[in-house]
């Protein structure tokens, strides 16, 4: 016997009817097969056994070559590598199928979705099945989105007979107005009114809209304000800016904090560096007058600039946020003026746009108090007085300027004598409401000092005559302005017609000056 193959021995035919080999409910046929012992331990036969029982009941099934390790005639289940290969490939297709369930959780029905195919062990036309699989283009309808209103035809109207609908209809225009919400500002809170069906009367939208754009102006401007504005006791960044570049150059040592706060200024202290010039002395003290950059305040204060003879021609070409560079400038001007006349006042050290470097009127970071604010004695009160008529005139004459906001708020005892500050609007006295702006000043100065017990002081008219020279008599108020007025009418005029100043305002002599 061939120890390979296997005999079998045919069946012999019974004696019996041919339907009792057919019987289902007979014994079956076997078939004995006759091998040695040595042939049953046989590992080859085994093999060949297994493969014909497999072929028996898998005949369709083909073999796909996908590796060495695949085919039932190339496994080796001895070898330790080939059995971590296969490890290995079932253990990432569970992790592949890990990822897919991860993905479905997270991605559910959103539009946006994201891959964990990076991660992928096994690529996706590797995987047992595709059942799994994500379609990354799913665009199916979304459930929880509404459809936004359809648009009218072009011929005005849909439906016939009874049905029709024209685009003026009540439901239509409402829900119009309320997906047309959507192209409001960001920040305006509109909701999800399509989802919920609103419908908008023309009258609420409209109402709406104007409240919309207001409120993205009031933003915008709100936004300016803080980028561009200097604040109660801070500066914004462009004037942090200019105080840093004049401390890197030595001009300032450091700058220690805010001293006095005001409608159109905030006020600084600080000590005093090097200059780069020897002809330039910087005080040891300073005081830093940085101007506000918000133009609510010089709106209504304009006139002090605008009508003034030395800035006229240049008002007319500035925007209005260069005014108010002029108006440190002009502060500036009118104090070189008043010290080279020997009035008391600041010493400028240097103008950078809106910053103005004065002399610091005070000792060890204490400011001078003003002169509403302390207590003077009647000899100190008397001295005062005089000194500030004196002032006047010396203003008036030899500067040629008008203070036109002297009060005792603008007015500094230092050392034993009154200092003038704040000059920033005075003007000319051929100013068109130059003379208004005297006697107003006369008013201020002549209340305080009655008040203060002075009985020398004269009252507003007659120190309006003794600061500008003028000899108006008038027996009330009302007729002095009057006359007032129009000398400030003849004086317009006349610069008007011929462009220059009416010498009228020069009297022939000087005026009186009053001393103790």
């Amino acid at each position: 016997m061939d120890p390979v193959g296997v005999a079998a021995a045919p069946p012999e035919a019974g004696p019996g009817p041919a339907w009792q080999s057919k019987c289902p409910w007979g014994a079956p046929n076997t078939t004995s097969i006759s091998c040695s012992l040595a042939d049953v331990m046989s590992e080859q036969l085994a093999k060949e056994l297994q493969l014909e029982e497999e072929n028996a009941a898998f005949p369709e099934v083909v073999a796909v070559a996908e590796g060495p390790f695949i085919t039932g005639e190339n496994i080796d289940t001895s070898s330790d590598l080939m059995l971590a290969q296969m490890l290995q490939m079932e253990f990432d297709r569970e992790y592949d199928a890990q990822l897919r369930r991860e993905e479905k959780k997270i991605n559910g029905d959103s539009k946006v979705s994201i891959s964990f195919e990076n991660y992928r062990k096994v690529h996706p036309y590797d995987s047992d099945s595709s059942e799994d699989e994500v379609d990354w283009q799913d665009t199916r309808h979304d459930p929880y989105r509404a459809d936004k209103p359809t648009t009218t035809p072009r011929k005005g109207f849909i439906g016939k007979g009874k049905d029709i609908t024209t685009k003026h209809d009540e439901v239509v225009c409402g829900r119009k107005n309320t997906a047309r919400m959507e192209n409001f500002a960001p920040e305006f809170q509109v909701g999800d009114g399509i989802g919920m069906d609103l419908k908008l009367s023309n009258q609420v939208f409209n109402a709406l809209k104007q409240h919309a754009y207001s409120e993205e102006r009031r933003s915008a401007r709100l936004h300016e304000k803080k980028e561009h504005s200097t604040a109660e006791k801070a500066v914004d960044p462009k004037t942090r800016l200019l105080l840093y570049k004049m401390v890197n150059a030595g001009m300032l040592e450091t700058i220690t904090g805010c001293i006095s706060t005001g409608k159109e200024s905030v006020v600084f202290h600080a000590y005093g560096g090097k200059s780069a010039t020897e002809e330039k002395v910087i005080p040891p003290e300073c005081a830093i007058k940085v101007f506000k950059t918000t133009l609510n305040e010089f709106k209504n204060r304009d006139k002090y600039i605008k009508d003034d003879y030395r800035f006229k021609d240049r008002f007319s070409k500035l925007n209005p946020r260069k005014i108010i560079r002029m108006w440190a400038e002009k502060e500036m001007h009118n104090l070189t003026r008043m010290q080279n006349a020997g009035i008391p006042c600041p010493q400028v050290v240097i103008l950078k746009k809106h910053v103005l470097v004065m002399s610091f009127i005070g000792q060890d970071q204490v400011p001078a108090p003003k002169l509403k604010d302390v207590t003077l004695s009647s000899e100190d009160m008397k001295k005062a007085y005089y000194q500030i008529l004196n002032m006047m005139q010396q203003l008036y004459k030899e500067c040629n300027l008008v203070h036109a906001d002297l009060s005792e708020y603008n007015m500094l005892w230092h050392d034993g004598k009154v200092w003038l500050i704040d000059v920033s609007q005075s003007v000319e006295p051929t100013h068109p409401h130059g003379l208004e702006f005297l006697f107003r000043d006369c008013r201020n100065v002549s209340q305080f000092f009655q008040k203060g017990g002075v009985s020398e002081a004269l009252n507003e008219r007659e120190l309006f005559n003794a600061v500008s020279g003028f000899n108006i008599t008038a027996d009330n108020e009302v007729d002095f302005q009057a006359e007032i007025e129009a000398l400030e009418k003849m004086n317009e005029d006349h610069v008007q017609n011929h462009g220059k100043k009416l010498s009228m305002f020069s009297s022939d002599g000087d005026p009186p000056i009053y001393d103790e």
